[in-house]
C-alpha cells in the first residue's frame, strides 16, 4: 500500500511523443527520467549537496567559488599547474606569471626572506624563525619602503641636533686672556655683564643696547662679575681686592667693601650673601644688609681662590684653588665640611647640578684634563673621565641633563655631554684661543663663551623645558657680529 503523504508528489511517466513541446525542438534531445519515490526523497534529503542543473551556485556562506573568478585578468591560472613535463611550450609564460606573483604575494605577506616552499620541501612556513622577526610597521601587506616619498613611519625619536656655528658674535677688545678670572655672568632680566680692561660692560639681550657700567681707572682693572640671584645688582671684583656692588638699572655704584689684600678673581651670590675669592687664598662672605665689610672669613686654600659656586639649595658653597683642592663648605663653617684632593692642576671649573642634589662636576687644569663626578651627600667621587685638555669652565643644563665645558690650547672648544653617560651630543669650535668664560642665558637654551681671541660667541646649545625645537628669543631676535663697546 503506497504511502498517502507521498502520493500527491508522485510524478506519472509519460512517453516522450506525447509531450507538448514546440516543434522547432528537435525530441530526440529531450530526455525526462521519471521520478521514483524513493528518489524524490532522497532529493529532498540531500538538498543541501543536490547541483540544480538550472543555475550556476557561486558560494555559500563561507566558501568562495572560483568559477565566476577571471583570472585571465591578471594572467594567473586558476587552478595549479600540472608538471612542468607534460606542460605545452605556449604554456609556459603562463606559468611563469603565476609563479612570479605567487612569489611577489608570499613576499609581500611573509617577508622578502621567506623562502619558497618548493626551496624548501617539508618546512613549516609559519613556524617562528628568528631571520625573519620584523618591527610593527612591517607588518602591512605592502611593507613599508623607506625610499618611498611621503611615507614617516619610524617612531624613533632622532637624536637632538645641536647647532655647530655661532648665532651671533660681539667682538669684546681687551677680554684678558687669563685663567684664574671670572669675566662674563648672565643675569636673571636676560642683561649680560662683561669685563673688559678696566671696564664693565652690559649687553641686552632682549634689545642688543650696550650701556658702559663703570671705568675703574687706569690704576685698576676687573678681575670679576657676579649677578645677584635676583634683582640687579652686579658684585664687581677688583686688581687692588676690593668688591664693589653697582645697581645697574641707575647705573649707580652703591657700596664698596674692602678685606682682601689681591685680587679678586672668583665671586659667587647666595641670596643677600656675596663670597668672594682671592689671590690671597681667602674666602670673605659678606651680607651686603650689614655695615661690616664680611661677616666671616673661610680659610683652608693653599693658594689663590679660582673658582666659587653656591648649590641650588644655597645650602652647600664648593671653593676650586690653585692649590688643586675641591673643598665644599656649608652656611655656619669657616672650614671646609669636604675636601677633595683628586685633581692634579688648578680646579677653576665648578658646576653644581640643578637636577640631582649634591652632585657637583669640577673641571681640572692643564696638567690634570680631567671632569670628575661628586656626591656630597654621601662624601663620595662618583666617576673621572679624561677630556685631553684644559678644563676652563662648566655649566649644567636647568632643562635637560646635560652639561657643557669650554677647553683650552690645543682644543680651544665647547662640548656638550650628555650625563650620566658623558657621551659627546656636540663639539663646538670657532674661538681661536682657550675658552676661558662661560655663562648661561636665564631661560637655559643659550650659553656664551669669551676667549683671548677677543670675541663673545652665542649658541643655541639647550633645548627649551616645554619644547626641544623652540628657538632662544635671544638668537631669534640678534643675528650677526656686533662689538660690545
Amino acid at each position: 500500500m503506497d504511502d498517502p503523504m507521498i502520493s500527491p508528489l508522485i510524478v506519472q511517466s509519460t512517453p516522450s511523443s506525447q509531450l507538448n513541446v514546440p516543434a522547432t525542438m528537435p525530441r530526440p534531445s529531450l530526455n525526462l527520467d521519471t521520478l521514483t519515490p524513493s528518489d524524490h526523497v532522497n532529493r529532498l534529503i540531500n538538498s543541501n549537496h543536490y547541483i540544480s542543473p538550472s543555475r550556476t551556485i557561486y558560494s555559500d556562506r563561507f566558501i568562495p567559488s572560483r568559477s565566476s573568478s577571471n583570472f585571465a585578468l591578471f594572467n594567473v591560472s586558476s587552478s595549479s599547474p600540472p608538471p612542468s613535463s607534460s606542460l605545452p611550450a605556449s604554456d609556459g609564460g603562463k606559468e611563469d606569471s603565476s609563479s612570479a606573483y605567487a612569489a611577489l604575494l608570499r613576499s609581500a605577506l611573509f617577508g622578502p626572506h621567506t623562502p619558497d616552499k618548493r626551496d624548501s620541501p617539508g618546512r613549516n612556513i609559519f613556524r617562528f624563525k628568528t631571520e625573519t622577526r620584523r618591527s610593527m610597521h612591517s607588518l602591512s601587506p605592502f611593507g613599508f619602503d623607506d625610499e618611498r616619498p611621503g611615507v614617516s613611519h619610524s617612531p624613533v625619536k632622532t637624536p637632538r641636533k645641536v647647532p655647530r656655528s655661532p648665532y651671533k658674535v660681539l667682538d669684546a677688545p681687551a677680554l684678558q686672556d687669563d685663567f684664574y678670572l671670572n669675566l662674563v655672568d648672565w643675569s636673571s632680566h636676560n642683561v649680560l655683564s662683561v669685563g673688559l680692561g678696566n671696564c664693565v660692560y652690559l649687553w641686552n639681550a632682549c634689545s642688543s643696547k650696550v650701556t658702559k657700567l663703570c671705568d675703574l681707572g687706569i690704576d685698576d682693572s676687573v678681575c670679576s662679575v657676579g649677578w645677584a640671584q635676583r634683582g640687579t645688582h652686579l658684585a664687581v671684583g677688583t686688581s687692588n681686592g676690593k668688591v664693589q656692588i653697582w645697581d645697574a638699572s641707575r647705573c649707580k655704584r652703591v657700596r664698596t667693601m674692602e678685606g682682601h689684600r689681591l685680587r679678586v678673581g672668583a665671586l659667587a651670590w647666595c641670596s643677600s650673601v656675596l663670597s668672594s675669592g682671592s689671590r690671597d687664598k681667602s674666602i670673605l662672605q659678606r651680607d651686603i644688609r650689614a655695615q661690616e665689610d664680611f661677616v666671616s672669613k673661610l680659610s683652608g686654600h693653599k693658594s689663590e681662590v679660582c673658582g666659587l659656586k653656591w648649590s641650588y639649595d644655597n645650602r652647600e658653597l664648593a671653593s676650586g684653588g690653585n692649590d688643586n683642592r675641591l673643598f665644599v663648605w656649608n652656611q655656619h663653617s669657616t672650614q671646609p665640611v669636604l675636601k677633595y684632593c683628586e685633581h692634579t692642576a688648578a680646579v677653576k671649573a665648578i658646576a653644581w647640578s640643578p637636577h640631582l642634589h649634591g652632585l657637583l662636576a669640577s673641571g681640572g687644569g692643564t696638567a690634570d684634563r680631567c671632569i670628575r663626578f661628586w656626591n656630597t651627600t654621601t662624601n663620595s667621587h662618583l666617576s673621572c673621565m679624561d677630556t685631553g685638555s684644559q678644563v676652563c669652565n662648566l655649566v649644567w643644563s636647568k632643562n635637560v641633563n646635560e652639561l657643557v665645558s669650554t677647553h683650552g690650547y690645543s682644543q680651544n672648544q665647547i662640548i656638550v655631554w650628555r650625563y650620566p653617560t658623558m657621551s659627546k651630543l656636540a663639539t663646538l669650535t670657532g674661538h681661536t684661543y682657550r675658552v676661558l668664560y662661560l655663562a648661561i642665558s636665564p631661560d637655559g637654551q643659550t650659553i656664551v663663551t669669551g676667549a683671548g681671541d677677543e670675541t663673545l660667541r652665542f649658541w643655541n646649545v639647550f633645548p627649551s623645558p616645554k619644547s626641544q625645537n623652540t628657538e632662544s628669543e635671544i638668537g631669534a631676535s640678534s643675528l650677526g657680529r656686533t662689538t660690545i663697546r
